[in-house]
């Protein structure tokens, strides 16, 4: 703990702080519980939808075989052409997160007669695939921003209520007892030099 001065300037100063500690305090515990609950919500977001996703993909094993050809593959993703990605921005406790607004991708045109009948589904496939891959990859960076803040914010509760309020009021007990004892050792000497008068004038009398 540093060291206070025991004055009276520096006891209104630590009164003062204690104040604006206690102050602040519920609003950091408030953004903290903010913070907790949004984290869940985002972990049971991301476990839905890699529950959707896996669902997805299970409907896809039947005809999975029909991909084993790398030709077609290379087709299929040179065919994959996002033409608008965007995101936008939800403000959770003073932060800012990123949220998925729109995946749109490229019209696309192959030869008809050419391609294998299920060329269509695998591309729409595909496309669902990497949506659910980019959908994601934003839930993860949006958790990994609110669990950062979370933890910066529990820091703060912790430091306040911990180390700055117990610091504060253990500072002003001291200085109140210090300030305390002056007084009374003051009123002591004043008595004393007082007796010490009465008793010159009485033996000058």
């Amino acid at each position: 703990m540093p060291k206070v001065r025991l004055t009276k300037n520096e006891l209104k100063a630590q009164r003062d702080a204690l104040k604006r500690f206690q102050r602040y305090l519920p609003t950091l515990q408030l953004k903290k519980q903010q913070l907790q609950l949004e984290v869940r919500r985002t972990q049971d977001e991301l476990t839905e939808l890699d529950r959707r996703r896996r669902e997805y993909r299970d409907t896809l094993d039947p005809w999975l075989d029909l991909w084993s050809d790398d030709a077609e593959i290379e087709r299929i993703g040179g065919l994959l052409q996002v033409a608008a990605w965007r995101t936008g921005v939800r403000n959770v406790a003073g932060i800012d997160t990123p949220v998925f607004l729109e995946l749109r991708f490229q019209e696309a045109s192959w030869d008809l007669f050419i391609a294998p009948a299920w060329f269509d589904d695998a591309l729409e496939a595909a496309r669902k695939l990497a949506e659910f891959a980019l959908r994601h990859k934003l839930l993860e960076e949006q958790l990994e921003r609110l669990q950062g803040e979370l933890r910066i914010t529990t820091q703060r509760v912790n430091l306040f209520e911990k180390v700055k309020i117990p610091e504060a009021r253990e500072n002003i007990r001291r200085i109140r007892i210090y300030l305390g004892d002056q007084q009374t050792a003051s009123v002591g000497r004043a008595k004393i030099a007082k007796g010490k008068g009465q008793v010159r004038t009485a033996q000058i009398d």
